[in-house]
């Protein structure tokens, strides 16, 4: 049974360190709320509207305090039922804020930069701070500020920050994007819908979340058309009004806890997961061996028993397996019988938290190449986004440092699996996407405690 002895559930603490011990399988029922990837933009959207929005199924999770704040010193009247899980926003004051207050309440987030369009409509100007995030690989910015520049906005790089202008208002465009990125697709969306005129937006990212999010801007009036070839069509208009919006459940944290199945060779009923969105995880758990019930209220993910199989999988922009799936299916595969191929297609760094695992007794190798059968953006670049893993092997306990958010749920995955205690530093970044996972540990049967020794 879990211990809370110096950090309760939901405290953003990313020094804090966590003590678990694994080898027990984890078993019951947790419940999984909107997708972090959807509710915070969905939050900035509110900023466009001149009446109130009311956003439910909202996670008690870091990122949601992070753009909550933000919004605050933006004027955006906030109230926010954590345990019924409801946001109301009121944006009928957005003022400007400074600098040095955004960059104070974003920290690690890189959320500001989606500020940038709904502000120009609203007051015409938009100042962001240097911005951060998890560290797996180049998100530079740029991609965002191309897009605003393509609507007629100027872009002034200042010691402070960037300052961000539209003096002739903004302007419809055609925009092809290199790469289907979600970042640039939300940013072109969330800039486009109040633009004049049609903007044309070729191989954007249509993602479950992005498709989420347009469906919250059609509610509050605007004109979007998704086409089957990656082109969605953005009609300009006036105004936009407020939106009331349940949030789709987060596919992540649902696969998350259904890899922690695995590995723990247990039984965890998420309540709320969804097929449609997971549709691409579910085949891949099933060929991996894992057990799945679907429900109408959620997805049980078991360990049947039998031996795990390795497989050969490379990630992808939707509808392939998502980037953030790969890092907790990966603490599984050490678990599976025989060699699984694995090729990372969307962040290039996205393989350094495998050193860790292999110091708990995994054996992963990377590799340069492109592994798999394709090639990929990276494939003649200097990234290591191949991995051969092999298994069973047996996971024992270490002490562990949190690289990023996804990496740091898979070394708590890890964790669990081991034999004997493991000391992971750095937990709190997990509250970023994770709602109160220390109470779904304890509904689940895990045994930690958190605190120095």
């Amino acid at each position: 049974m879990g211990v809370l002895t110096s950090v309760p559930p939901g405290k953003d603490t990313m020094s804090s360190t966590f003590h678990v011990r694994g080898g027990r399988p984890l078993d019951g029922e947790i419940t999984v709320r909107g997708a972090k990837n959807l509710v915070s933009k969905a939050m900035v959207a509110a900023l466009l509207g001149t009446s109130p929005s009311v956003l439910r199924s909202v996670p008690d999770i870091s990122d949601v305090r992070i753009v909550s704040n933000l919004l605050s010193i933006h004027g955006v009247k906030i109230e926010h039922d954590v345990a019924g899980g409801e946001l109301r926003l009121d944006p009928s004051n957005v003022e400007r804020a400074h600098v040095a207050d955004i960059d104070a309440h974003a920290g690690s987030s890189r959320i500001p930069i989606l500020f940038c369009g709904p502000l120009l409509h609203r007051l015409g100007e938009a100042i962001i701070p240097d911005l951060g995030g998890c560290r797996i690989g180049d998100r530079p910015i740029n991609y965002h500020l191309d897009v605003l520049r393509s609507f007629g906005a100027h872009v002034d790089k200042r010691e402070m920050g960037i300052h961000i202008t539209a003096p002739n208002g903004l302007k419809g465009t055609k925009i092809h994007l290199e790469y289907p990125s979600v970042g640039a697709t939300e940013q072109v969306l969330l800039t486009a819908v109040r633009a004049q005129g049609v903007t044309e937006l070729v191989n954007a990212a249509v993602e479950p979340e992005i498709e989420d999010l347009i469906a919250v801007l059609q509610k509050m009036g605007a004109i979007i058309s998704l086409q089957t070839d990656r082109t969605i069509t953005i009609e300009g208009v006036d105004e936009l009004g407020g939106y009331e919006h349940v949030a789709l459940a987060d596919r992540i944290e649902a696969g998350s806890w259904a890899c922690a199945a695995l590995v723990t060779k247990g039984s965890v009923f998420v309540r709320g997961a969804q097929q449609k969105p997971m549709s691409t995880f579910l085949n891949i758990y099933r060929k991996v061996g894992g057990g799945i019930e679907i429900r109408e209220d959620g997805i049980r993910f078991y360990h049947p028993g039998t031996p795990l199989k390795a497989i050969a999988l490379e990630t992808d922009v939707h509808p392939g397996f998502m980037t953030d799936w790969q890092q907790p299916l990966v603490v599984a595969l050490t678990q599976a019988d025989g060699i699984s191929i694995l090729h990372e297609t969307v962040y290039e760094n996205r393989l350094g938290f495998t050193r860790a695992l292999n110091d708990m007794g995994a054996r992963i190798q990377v590799y340069r190449e492109c592994l798999g059968g394709s090639s990929c953006r990276f494939g003649r670049s200097n990234y290591n986004h191949s991995a051969v893993v092999s298994g069973p092997m047996s996971l024992h306990a270490a002490d562990i440092t949190v690289p990023d958010l996804r990496g740091g749920f898979s070394y708590l995955i890890a964790a669990l699996g081991a034999e004997g205690v493991s000391t992971i530093r750095g937990i709190g970044l997990i509250d970023r996407g994770y709602e109160s996972f220390r109470d779904k540990l304890t509904a689940l049967g895990a045994e930690y405690w958190e605190g120095e020794e």
